[in-house]
C-alpha cells in the first residue's frame, strides 16, 4: 500500500479490504482496458439512491418536483467534480498518454466519472452500508448548504409561476436571430409578454440558452417594477 493510497483513503474515510477495488475506480478508460466504467456506472446509482432518501426525509413537505431539483443540485457533474478536488482527486486518477497531456486530470467529467466509480467500489468491497456512509460522508458539506428548491428552478419555470400566480397569460419566446456556422451557432431570442409591451431579449450559444437568458431578463423586470392598484394586479411599466 502506498502512502498516495493511503491518504486517499483516510479522506474518503474508508480502508480497502481489496485494494483491487481502489485502482479499478482510479483507472480511467484511456489508460487501461480494465477500467472504472462499469464502477461508475454502479456507483451513479447509488449516489442518487442515497441522497433520494437523505432529501426525501429531510424535506418531508417537498414536492416530487422539489425534492428532483435538490438531487439534482448534489449530483450534477459540477458539485461532484468540487468534491473530487477537495479530495485531490485528479491526483490519483491513472490516465492515458492523450487525456494526461489534455489536462483530464483536471476536467469535471473524469473527477466526477472517478468519484463516482469510488463509491461503485466501496459497495462492492464493503457493502451497501459502506458505500451509504461514503456518500454522507462526502456530501456533508453539500446537504449542509442546500438552497431553497425555488432558488434551483430555471428562469423559464421562475417566470411561468410569476406570471400564473398573477392570473397572467404566459409568455411568447421567438427566435430574432440565429448567426453563425454550425459549430458556433448564435441565438438571439424575444421575450414577450401578452398583456403588456414589455419585451427581452436573451442570446446564447443555443435556443434554450437564450430563452433562459432572455426569461431572467423578464423576471429581474417583473420582480423590480412597483405593483399598481388595479383590480388585476397588473404591473405598471409605464
Amino acid at each position: 500500500m502506498n502512502s498516495s493510497t493511503e491518504t486517499l483513503q483516510a479522506a474518503l474515510d474508508y480502508r480497502f479490504r481489496d485494494e483491487r477495488w481502489l485502482q479499478r475506480a482510479l483507472t480511467h478508460r484511456s489508460a487501461a482496458h480494465d477500467n472504472n466504467e462499469r464502477l461508475e456506472f454502479l456507483g451513479d446509482a447509488l449516489l442518487n439512491l442515497v441522497v433520494a432518501d437523505v432529501v426525501f426525509h429531510d424535506y418531508p413537505k417537498l414536492p416530487e418536483g422539489d425534492l428532483s431539483r435538490l438531487r439534482a443540485a448534489l449530483v450534477r457533474e459540477s458539485s461532484l467534480a468540487e468534491i473530487a478536488r477537495t479530495l485531490t482527486l485528479g491526483e490519483h486518477v491513472q490516465l492515458g498518454a492523450g487525456e494526461l497531456r489534455s489536462g483530464g486530470f483536471r476536467r469535471d467529467s473524469i473527477l466526477a466519472d472517478t468519484l463516482e466509480a469510488l463509491i461503485g467500489a466501496v459497495f462492492l468491497d464493503g457493502g451497501f452500508d459502506a458505500a451509504r456512509s461514503l456518500c454522507l460522508h462526502l456530501l456533508k458539506g453539500p446537504l449542509a448548504e442546500l438552497p431553497d428548491p425555488a432558488q434551483l428552478k430555471d428562469a423559464k419555470t421562475r417566470l411561468q409561476e410569476f406570471l400564473q400566480a398573477r392570473s397572467r397569460p404566459l409568455p411568447d419566446y421567438q427566435v430574432v436571430t440565429e448567426e453563425g456556422p454550425a459549430h458556433r451557432r448564435h441565438f438571439a431570442v424575444n421575450c414577450t409578454l401578452g398583456d403588456d409591451v414589455l419585451t427581452t431579449v436573451g442570446e446564447g450559444a443555443s435556443r434554450k440558452v437564450a430563452e433562459q437568458r432572455a426569461a431572467q431578463q423578464m423576471l429581474d423586470l417583473l420582480e423590480r417594477a412597483p405593483r399598481p392598484a388595479t383590480d388585476q394586479g397588473r404591473l405598471d411599466h409605464a
